[in-house]
């Protein structure tokens, strides 16, 4: 897989903007802040740090001139599948990320708790895929940093 051939069935090509770059992982910077508030449920910090997650994929694929097709089921699952192909994620992450993804589901659309290890979990895997986004855009795309 490419994300070329992605291209019209769950992504389109977008001119890499460092200022839509810049939003993205601002809004991911925020949302792990608020997943630090004092008070909140697991259910509520692991949301929050889902939203980071997502938002951090959504910064790779623009700085590789790409956006999934958000009017297209299967956007979230796009995104972090696109991630070894945008960053170099090693499968092993995207595994655990893919699983944060269905628990997200679980909880969005089924209503499961979600338990306070699963939200740790998340939050960690969050703050780590921001500084790897950061990482690889210093070391691969500068201008867009």
């Amino acid at each position: 897989m490419s994300l070329q051939n992605l291209v019209g069935r769950s992504l389109e090509t977008v001119e890499p903007d460092r200022a839509a770059i810049g939003r993205l992982l601002a809004a991911a910077e925020r949302n792990l802040a608020d997943a630090r508030l004092a008070g909140l449920s697991a259910e509520t910090r692991f949301d929050a740090s889902y939203k980071a997650i997502m938002k951090c994929a959504m910064a790779a694929l623009q700085a590789n001139g790409y956006r999934t097709l958000t009017s297209q089921p299967g956007h979230h699952q796009t995104a972090l599948q696109t991630l070894p192909l945008t960053i170099g994620l090693p499968n092993e992450r995207l595994i655990v990320l893919d699983a944060l993804r269905k628990q997200r589901n679980l909880a969005d659309y089924q209503g499961d708790p979600v338990p306070a290890q699963t939200a740790a979990e998340c939050f960690g895997q969050a703050q780590q895929l921001l500084a790897d986004v950061k990482a690889w855009l210093a070391a691969h795309k500068p201008k867009l940093a």
